[in-house]
């Protein structure tokens, strides 16, 4: 029987990429935002985190845009990312 179970590392491992691809989509103008196919959560809570100031409360939305994406599939917004990058 083959163990397809996640270790705890891995699984805070694909929580921290998430969160920096979340990073990625806050840094980005409202146009380019806007030019990505996103949910409607997923847009509003990266808009609100553009707006938030304080640390601690940007960690914490950070971190709930990182499980707001646990449930979609992030390669479309990978390819789109590095698209507007230049890569």
């Amino acid at each position: 029987m083959k163990n397809d179970r996640k270790s705890r590392t891995q699984k805070k491992n694909e929580a921290k990429a998430l969160q920096k691809l979340g990073e990625q989509l806050v840094a980005l103008s409202s146009e380019q935002l806007e030019s990505i196919d996103v949910s409607d959560d997923l847009r509003n809570a990266v808009i609100f985190a553009g707006k938030i100031k304080s640390h601690g409360a940007k960690r914490r939305q950070l971190q709930y845009i990182g499980t707001i994406m646990r449930d979609i599939d992030p390669e479309p917004i990978r390819n789109t990312l590095e698209k507007i990058s230049g890569r």
